[in-house]
């Protein structure tokens, strides 16, 4: 196999004995979990089997007790939270995190790399690439014409989509996406798997899901972890029939 050929089979995530401990609890015990290139990945599970947790301890916003956390062979257990979203992991947490008194044009232009930095910030110009970026974005997230609309004003979905869109504008190799069809109608939901499809052609996406018609509808394969651990793993019907499954979770 030549190099080029391994690094393509490489996971792109590749997370070991992954621990972490508060007061003596593990919420996060022992791990494994790897995620290829172009992967949609859903991780299920009951409350408090430790999903959130991960999503903390890959974006660097908890610190492992031990273990490794390999992404695109940088070890992330050992960087800042700037430094990781730098190396291209983007992160979307439960709830829209969004500037409201601010247009969606505004909100996506705000989210344009070259901004990011403060020295940067501060000669940061609307150029023709920054508006043909927002432009492309805002279209990709069903947002191409309520650029000018305060997004306050957008529907709990359409906010939904609008921070997929600002993480988007990082263009990440690794978006993270916490429940993001909580709280969705039934429209807006097809149109989310529909938008994590497309997405995942060139990343990886890693999703915390409740919904499992949603997750059939996007998964390439699932984890679920149950007390900090991975009870099982594989494609969605091979879990939906797992007995330790419908035992700690699907039963419920």
């Amino acid at each position: 196999m030549t190099a080029v050929g391994f690094q393509m089979n490489k996971p792109v995530l590749a997370i070991e004995g992954l621990t972490v401990s508060f007061d003596g609890f593990k919420a996060v015990d022992d791990l494994n979990l790897y995620i290829d290139r172009n992967e949609v990945r859903v991780v299920i599970g009951p409350n408090g089997a430790g999903k959130t947790t991960l999503l903390d301890l890959i974006c660097g916003k908890t610190r492992a007790t031990s273990g490794s956390i390999q992404f695109d062979a940088k070890e992330l257990t050992k960087m800042h939270e700037y430094n990781i979203v730098r190396a291209g992991v983007g992160r979307k947490f439960q709830n829209p995190s969004i500037y409201e008194n601010l247009t969606v044009f505004e909100n996506l232009e705000m989210s344009y790399p070259a901004g990011r930095k403060v020295f940067s910030a501060l000669f940061f110009k609307r150029s023709a690439a920054v508006i043909a970026r927002v432009q492309e974005v805002a279209g990709e997230i069903f947002l191409g014409e309520l650029l000018e609309q305060q997004a306050d004003l957008l529907s709990h979905g359409q906010k939904q989509w609008l921070e997929i869109g600002m993480l988007l504008m990082q263009n990440p190799d690794l978006l993270m996406l916490d429940e993001p069809v909580a709280g969705m109608s039934v429209n807006e939901r097809v149109q989310t798997a529909e938008l994590l499809k497309r997405i995942s052609q060139g990343r990886s996406v890693l999703v915390i899901e409740h919904d499992m018609e949603f997750v059939k509808s996007i998964a390439h394969k699932v984890t679920v972890l149950h007390q900090g651990k991975v009870l099982a793993e594989g494609s969605m019907e091979s879990v939906q029939s797992n007995p330790k499954v419908i035992e700690v979770y699907l039963g419920h």
